[in-house]
């Protein structure tokens, strides 16, 4: 860990905060919420090891990248997600045509968008968590969990500036973070008014065997520092997203993908994921999709918390092409 180097990239007006580790074909890893470049530590060295160059950054929000309006949600849409991406691989090497790119969670849903818009700079995605989500003509993302899960779910309740913030403040970074990254229940998230963190059932007393009380301090410490507002602006442009991403109605994706999900992950329990997941609609949405892997035991932050199995994955995958 302690040769991973840390660098500002300024991209497309923000200044990038950069972990880098290795020489050789660029490995571009695009966090998740609530995480940082952190959430790719093993990944990063395993792949290094073996004569990669992993490039993770913060993304525009998070951690020490700054110069994002926090206060401005539409400076959060997926178009200034995936441009600062693009900015990023200009800036580290203008003579790198194409690269490869892993993500999880919210960077997964970048990373699809990446491969939509500009599918000539992805050599082959490795996506965890997130399958892809085909634009609905008639409803936003917001207004489909909504519908599914009524007002108290978390997406819904991310939507006004500043509340949710206010809910979390009273318990501190570090408990919220502990809270969401130990969530291991399939069921839907919910955070019901008023009811604040407590609504959330508690992750055994140890924490999870891979998160260690150190490694959740990182965490915390840059959350102490930026608040969640950056993080949660991403749910709050998600109107944005839709409105401007109609042109992309029924687009494919094609770059050659590997897809890995937890078997306990809640965003693989969302009614319908698994039909759409393994019975061919992914793959007519994605036809370069050459494989699914379902981790049995595993949740939500699987590359932390089976590191061993989704590098091999990444690298097994990768290493083809």
């Amino acid at each position: 860990m302690e040769k991973i180097e840390h660098k500002m990239v300024a991209v497309n007006g923000i200044n990038m905060h950069v972990a880098e580790l290795g020489q050789g074909p660029i490995v571009l890893f695009i966090h998740g919420f609530p995480e940082l470049w952190y959430s790719w530590r093993h990944q990063m060295v395993y792949l290094a090891e073996r004569g990669y160059r992993a490039v993770a950054p913060n993304l525009r929000g998070y951690g020490d990248t700054t110069g994002a309006p926090v206060n401005d949600i539409s400076k959060f849409s997926l178009f200034h997600l995936v441009g600062d991406l693009i900015a990023l691989l200009e800036a580290i090497d203008p003579n790198e045509d194409n690269v490869f790119v892993v993500a999880h969670d919210w960077g997964a849903i970048i990373a699809w968008h990446l491969c939509l818009f500009r599918p000539d700079k992805v050599k082959a995605l490795v996506n965890l968590s997130v399958h892809f989500l085909p634009r609905n003509p008639h409803m936003n993302l917001v207004e489909g969990f909504k519908a599914l899960y009524g007002e108290d779910h978390y997406i819904p309740r991310f939507q006004v500036p500043g509340e949710i913030e206010a809910e979390f403040a009273p318990y501190g970074a570090k408990a919220v973070l502990k809270k969401l990254l130990t969530f291991r229940d399939p069921a839907p998230f919910y955070f019901p008014k008023g009811k604040g963190l407590d609504a959330i059932p508690d992750a055994p007393a140890a924490l999870s065997s891979w998160l260690s009380e150190e490694e959740l301090d990182y965490y915390a410490s840059k959350f102490e520092k930026t608040g969640f507002t950056g993080a949660v602006n991403y749910y709050r442009a998600l109107p944005l997203d839709w409105e401007l991403t109609a042109p992309w109605t029924r687009a494919q994706v094609k770059v050659p993908t590997k897809f890995i999900v937890g078997e306990f992950d809640l965003v693989y329990h969302i009614p319908g994921a698994k039909e759409y997941i393994h019975n061919g609609g992914f793959k007519k949405d994605v036809p370069l999709l050459e494989e699914v892997v379902v981790i049995e035991g595993a949740a939500h932050f699987v590359n932390q918390e089976r590191p061993d199995e989704i590098n091999k994955h990444i690298y097994d995958f990768i290493q083809k092409f």
